[in-house]
């Protein structure tokens, strides 16, 4: 194995590298269904205000392709 050029003041800072763990971590625990129903009406909730807000927001973003009437000021009627 290797030594470190730099000095290093910890000892076990310095053996970090070759520690390695024989400990598993315990297995996840798996989600109720309460939280599985939580976790589907979260994404609904938020996948319903996405649709709803392109459904409100598209008429608003289309361009008219005929204008039924022009605007013009009153500025230029020659008063």
């Amino acid at each position: 194995m290797f030594r470190r050029r730099e000095p290093v003041p910890f000892a076990f800072i310095a053996e970090a590298d070759q520690f390695r763990s024989n400990v598993t971590p315990p297995p996840r625990e798996r989600a109720s269904a309460g939280q599985m129903v939580a976790r589907w009406l979260i994404g609904l909730t938020v996948v319903a205000g996405i649709a709803g807000s392109l459904l409100v927001g598209m008429p608003a973003l289309s361009q008219d392709q005929s204008p039924a009437k022009t605007q013009h000021s009153e500025a230029s009627d020659g008063r």
